[in-house]
């Protein structure tokens, strides 16, 4: 962070805490979100908080909400923003204040497509288990389901984000990693793959990529939806399906077995349990 951006943050973040009597918890919150901000801001090239504009601060709304953010975590994010901003304008930092007439996105809550476990386990069976492809897609959609991730997590796993001795997966998005318990029956269908398909798909010996096209590079985000596309339309499943929906399906599964909600939101990776609530309102047919 830019000294004097971080001598700014320093100084709101004491008049919160001295003027405001905001709690550690709150300071806390307020920091984070204006710590990010103030990161983006150097990623857009600027390095005087005087430079800072509404386009600006619009844009990263909308990177926000591109993330996949909670529509509250955007909301709280830019409240913080606009306090920060009266803070500077209030003590001589700066005239104008950027925030105003920046609007939080309004987006429709759409609610989740689910599959039933019948329904996943006729998509997972797709494949054939003859031949590379057959047993890597299984691989791929058996990992995708068994923990919840997102599809760009799970193209961008190396080889050591997987621990096949304690059964788990380790998982970075961002600044934030987490690790997710596998099944036994996941880690032997993986394994398959590793031992039987990956080292002849390789074209250098060296590549981390956990998995990898027929090129023997990395696949990419655009190959595995055409996977999910072939697949989906082999099961014959009267539903829109998106290498999303496995992602619902494994919460709303998890919510149906009683898992408690702490766990499911740590699982996937919600930085706010309100994402995680909505599979809560979907099982109990609240939406």
């Amino acid at each position: 962070m830019i000294k004097s951006m971080e001598n700014l943050v320093k100084a709101f973040i004491q008049y919160l805490r001295d003027e405001k009597k905001l709690s550690q918890n709150t300071l806390m919150s307020y920091q984070r979100d204006i710590e990010q901000y103030i990161m983006f801001l150097q990623e857009m090239k600027v390095e005087n908080i005087q430079q800072s504009t509404k386009t600006i601060v619009s844009a990263y709304i909308k990177y926000q909400n591109n993330q996949g953010r909670a529509i509250t975590t955007i909301s709280r994010s830019l409240a913080s923003i606009r306090a920060f901003y009266r803070f500077l304008i209030s003590h001589d930092f700066m005239k104008g204040n950027p925030t105003i007439g920046v609007e939080s996105p309004k987006v429709e809550k759409k609610i989740p497509q689910i599959l039933s476990v019948e329904e996943v386990e006729l998509l997972l069976n797709q494949p054939k288990k003859m031949g590379l492809k057959g047993i890597r897609d299984r691989a791929m959609l058996e990992l995708l389901y068994s923990t919840g991730i997102r599809v760009s997590e799970l193209i961008s796993l190396d080889l050591s984000d997987l621990d096949l001795h304690k059964c788990t997966l380790r998982c970075r998005n961002s600044n934030r990693e987490r690790t997710i318990p596998i099944t036994k029956k996941c880690i032997d269908i993986v394994k398959e793959y590793l031992e039987k398909v990956r080292p002849f798909m390789l074209k250098e010996r060296n590549e981390q990529a956990l998995f990898v096209n027929t090129n023997g590079n990395r696949l990419t985000r655009q190959g595995f939806w055409k996977i999910v596309k072939y697949y989906t339309s082999k099961a014959n499943i009267n539903k829109d399906i998106t290498p999303h929906t496995l992602r619902h399906s494994f919460a709303a599964h998890l919510v149906q077995r009683g898992r408690n909600l702490k766990d499911i939101q740590m699982m996937l990776g919600h930085s706010d349990i309100s994402s995680t609530q909505v599979y809560l309102q979907l099982v109990n047919g609240n939406m």
